[in-house]
């Protein structure tokens, strides 16, 4: 089952409201517990809270904290982008969204307001949030004093925006439309979408659109004369009182609000006995202009009738004051249950709810974005801490991420290495690592140095590896530390920031070994992608594999696939797709793929096939039409060390991606490598994924 829904708009006032209280009031029929966030809020005083929170949680009685309900207020999301701290705005955002989805059986999470400083880029930080989360949306504008061009080319460029990040669009939705154009707008819109996106239309509610007493209240800074207990009064229109009473009568209508000057005491009065008269329309309330209060003989009077409106007194003029009141947005908030009742009711009235509500809950995303997935290692990585050994211990990489990942307590670190040495370094670059929290060791002095030697000698013996022998290559901190995990005195090791890939991996390939029923170990790599995850594999071990081996490295990368939360479409790439081709590279490749199939009938796996047939719809329909890979692949095998290991790199550096590996597969016990180019974020996340290997073993 899908956990949430975006909603987004294209501009300020689209009518959010309307959407999230109906949604939410939809939702809970069907579900038991329905979560709300909102991921950027509008600044608010101290001591206030947002608006849109505090109604839904308080109409529906969420149980939600306000402080948990959202990530960022709008200054502080200005700040950060000022600074260049967009990919901790999106961490944030994550973190605070992932914290709800866990307690709630759906989210409902509601876009921004396009209100104040930084609105205009706002669209697109909707879409950057709701891609990076990974879930569907719904798009609304407001159809107010747009053509119906207009209209329908907002939402359809608006669609296609989403689209092309691969943010999946369930419904359109047209608000505040003119009830007499609400079908034309549907069937507009109905002709310019796919026809799998739900379309509706909801028309213009003049008890939406009009504010209430106490807005107007708030917005004039104005001062309650009578009526308080009726300030929720919703207003259906205004006029202003300056003709005689026998003219202005005539002028009012359904909860007018009346407006006129403080002394005008004939409209006052006037204006009460037509709100008790049945022959005259019930008024909201009225608005005393020019900071001017009915007299005290007046005021009696008032308070003497049975049936009381509100009556506010507003400084300014008259016409200041009505200009005031017409240019109020009016919002929904928690007391005024009649706008809540009335959006509840328009929804469902106007949106093909049912049909909304199924496709909402049996959604299913095709990919995880890069920022959830490594959102996702670190929450997997955290949920059973392991322990991971770090020969490397002098280098200045390896002791800032080690800073890192014992500031986050992810995982136990062990440091290879002199505490001297390590300790020098530490200072000499200011990295502020407490080493009360890691484990130092140096091989040469460790109690654990006799006993892993002998373990060594006799593992190794059968090659003519005598005990001294043993011993020299004990005191190699890849050695060292390799036996430390064949020991169970660690669950995995990283290496390679100093050492060659070559050095780090042999040791486990001698006595380490590889799982029962594999037969090599091979590598992926996690290539993070602006919008996507993919999986390449194998670009780091095996320089020409044989059909066999790219069997085994595409069946190896599938069950990674898996254990790291990624659903495997395996590529099984070639110069050729499909029967087009022929040649021995192509074949081995053909017969590698007919392996798979035939070792795991279950897997998803096309071949031989081009990158582009694979990752492109269009091309994969074209040159494929019959695969369910063809794409839309996310694990790629290449055909060769060469190819596969430039193609990474490439990709790499022409896109920024962020590139989580070498990952060894295969293999017993975690072992990886690292570049000897690797950043501090490499070795971070190599550990990372190291310690999570090590929970499934």
């Amino acid at each position: 089952m899908n956990k949430a829904i975006y909603i987004a708009t294209t501009e300020s006032n689209s009518g959010k409201s309307i959407v999230s209280l109906g949604l939410m009031q939809s939702l809970l029929r069907k579900v038991a517990k329905v979560g709300y966030f909102r991921p950027i809020i509008d600044d608010f005083e101290s001591g206030e809270t947002d608006n849109h929170i505090h109604t839904i949680t308080s109409y529906f009685n969420l149980d939600l904290k306000f402080e948990d309900a959202y990530a960022f207020k709008r200054s502080e999301v200005i700040q950060k982008m000022n600074a260049d701290k967009d990919d901790e705005i999106i961490s944030t955002i994550i973190k605070k969204y992932k914290a709800i989805e866990k307690r709630f059986d759906f989210v409902i999470v509601e876009g921004t307001n396009f209100s104040g400083q930084g609105s205009i880029i706002e669209f697109d930080i909707n879409l950057l949030i709701a891609r990076n989360l990974g879930i569907p949306a719904i798009i609304l504008t407001s159809g107010t004093g747009k053509t119906l061009e207009e209209l329908v080319g907002d939402l359809q460029i608006a669609y296609d925006s989403f689209k092309d990040k691969e943010v999946e669009v369930v419904s359109i939705i047209a608000n505040k439309v003119a009830p007499e154009n609400q079908e034309i707008v549907v069937a507009e819109l109905e002709r310019k979408l796919p026809s799998k996106v739900i379309v509706n239309a909801i028309p213009l509610n003049p008890v939406l659109a009009n504010p209430s007493i106490n807005e107007i209240v708030d917005a004039l800074d104005a001062k309650v004369l009578f009526g308080k207990e009726f300030l929720n009064n919703q207003v259906g229109g205004f006029s202003v009182g300056a003709m005689q009473l026998r003219n202005y009568l005539t002028h009012l209508k359904t909860n007018s609000l009346v407006i006129t000057p403080g002394d005008r005491a004939d409209i006052i009065l006037g204006a009460l006995q037509a709100n008790v008269s049945a022959n005259y329309p019930s008024i909201s309330g009225i608005v005393l202009t020019g900071g001017l209060i009915p007299e005290d003989s007046i005021g009696k009077l008032i308070e003497g009738l049975s049936d009381i409106v509100p009556i506010i007194s507003a400084k300014g003029g008259t016409f200041s004051v009505t200009n005031n009141i017409g240019a109020i947005k009016s919002q929904i908030y928690a007391k005024n249950t009649q706008k809540i009742t009335a959006a509840i009711n328009d929804f469902e009235k106007h949106v093909q709810v049912e049909t909304l509500i199924e496709s909402l809950i049996t959604f299913k995303s095709n990919g995880i974005t890069p920022r959830m997935f490594q959102y996702n290692l670190l929450q997997k990585a955290k949920s059973h801490k392991k322990h991971i050994v770090l020969p490397e211990g002098t280098d200045e990489r390896i002791l800032r991420a080690t800073k890192q990942l014992i500031d986050l307590d992810i995982v136990r670190i062990t440091l290879l290495g002199d505490k001297k040495q390590i300790e020098a370094k530490i200072g000499m670059f200011d990295i502020g690592l407490n080493l009360d929290k890691v484990t130092i060791i140096n091989p040469n002095e460790s109690a654990d140095f006799d006993a892993f030697a002998e373990a060594l000698y006799e593992l190794r013996k059968h090659k003519n590896v005598n005990l001294a022998m043993a011993r020299d290559l004990m005191e190699d901190v890849s050695y060292f530390g390799t036996m430390m995990v064949y020991m169970g005195k660690a669950d995995g090791m990283v290496s390679g920031a100093v050492h060659t890939t070559q050095h780090t991996i042999r040791p486990a390939l001698q006595f380490v070994k590889t799982k029962p029923g594999i037969a090599l170990v091979s590598s992926i790599f996690f290539m993070c992608l602006e919008d996507r995850v993919s999986i390449y594999g194998d670009c780091a071990i095996n320089p020409n594999p044989t059909a066999a081996q790219l069997a085994e490295i595409a069946i190896s990368s599938a069950a990674t696939s898996v254990a790291f939360g990624i659903e495997p479409k395996i590529a099984m790439l070639s110069y050729s797709s499909g029967t087009s081709g022929t040649g021995e590279d192509v074949e081995r490749v053909r017969e590698a793929t007919k392996l798979v199939k035939q070792k795991r009938p279950d897997l998803k796996v096309e071949g031989p096939i081009q990158y582009d047939a694979a990752v492109d719809m269009q091309v994969g329909k074209t040159k494929m039409p019959n695969s369910e890979v063809a794409g839309q692949a996310n694990v790629f095998i290449f055909p060769d060390l060469n190819t596969g290991n430039n193609t990474y790199k490439a990709v790499q550096r022409e896109t920024k991606a962020l590139a989580i590996g070498p990952i060894i597969q295969g293999l017993n016990k975690p072992v990886n490598d690292l570049s000897r180019g690797c950043t501090v974020d490499d070795i971070f996340n190599t550990v990372i994924v190291t310690a999570i290997q090590a929970q499934e073993i």
